[in-house]
């Protein structure tokens, strides 16, 4: 299960790319990244990086919500999405698809209300990052299997936040060298620990039945701060680290649902 994949990774889902190459000044760490995309049998994709290194400051361990993110990726990282969805250059700031850069967004009938999405309240420092299409996608993904799968509003914030902070809601292939293990996927699942193949874990829909189904083992998760019924199910390294993400992801889902 993962352990440190908890930064800002030159990664995009469900695109065709050539490999690409980032660089970085010393004060922020050099980091390079060459890309490929594999298909699975069942038409999902996950991207596959040969070498990524640490893109730091946003590597979170569980004192480091205080310092929320809030001007999101750093240019090399802005860089290696636009080369991975065909963008001529590597200076545009990334669209978001959702209102998400406010804490207030517009609200239906329908959509349920901030009570329901954060029974408990957030804990700690918030941060947020803009959202790219790929992104929109396997949040829509989780939102998606969180209604099937019975888990509701709540269920949904959670494993979107819990997403956030694994992937950065990129559907991650193998990364090589500096891959958690063997850890892939939206919720960095280990084929090793039982999750599913890789093929399995790297698909959406599948990785996050499979994060909501064992969430629904976990005795009173309703009623658990989001970080504590993430890490039940994760075990993370970083326990405290899910728990910045929940405002982002409540937003989110009140969009989508």
């Amino acid at each position: 299960m993962k352990q440190h994949f908890t930064r800002w990774l030159p990664a995009m889902a469900k695109t065709a790319v050539a490999t690409t190459a980032i660089a970085r000044t010393a004060a922020a760490r050099t980091a390079a990244a060459s890309t490929a995309i594999a298909t699975s049998p069942n038409r999902r994709t996950a991207l596959t990086v040969a070498g990524v290194a640490c893109l730091g400051g946003l590597a979170f361990g569980p004192t480091a919500v205080a310092a929320p993110v809030t001007s999101g990726p750093h240019a090399g990282a802005l860089a290696a999405i636009d080369l991975a969805t065909g963008k001529k250059t590597g200076t545009e700031t990334v669209k978001s698809g959702l209102t998400t850069g406010s804490d207030k967004v517009p609200t239906k009938a329908d959509r349920p209300d901030r009570e329901q999405l954060i029974p408990h309240g957030v804990e700690g420092a918030q941060s947020r990052i803009p959202l790219d299409d790929a992104q929109l996608d396997n949040a829509k993904a989780i939102v998606k299997a969180a209604k099937e799968t019975g888990v509701g509003e709540r269920g949904a914030v959670i494993g979107v936040a819990t997403s956030l902070q694994e992937s950065k809601l990129y559907n991650l292939g193998h990364l090589g060298t500096y891959n958690d293990h063997d850890s892939e996927g939206l919720f960095q699942q280990r084929p090793s620990s039982g999750w599913g193949t890789p093929d399995q874990v790297t698909d959406p829909d599948y990785a996050s039945k499979a994060f909501f189904n064992a969430l629904k083992n976990v005795g009173g998760w309703h009623e658990l701060p989001l970080t504590a019924a993430a890490q039940t199910v994760q075990v993370s390294a970083f326990p405290y680290a899910y728990a910045q993400w929940e405002e982002q992801a409540a937003d989110i889902v009140q969009q989508l649902w």
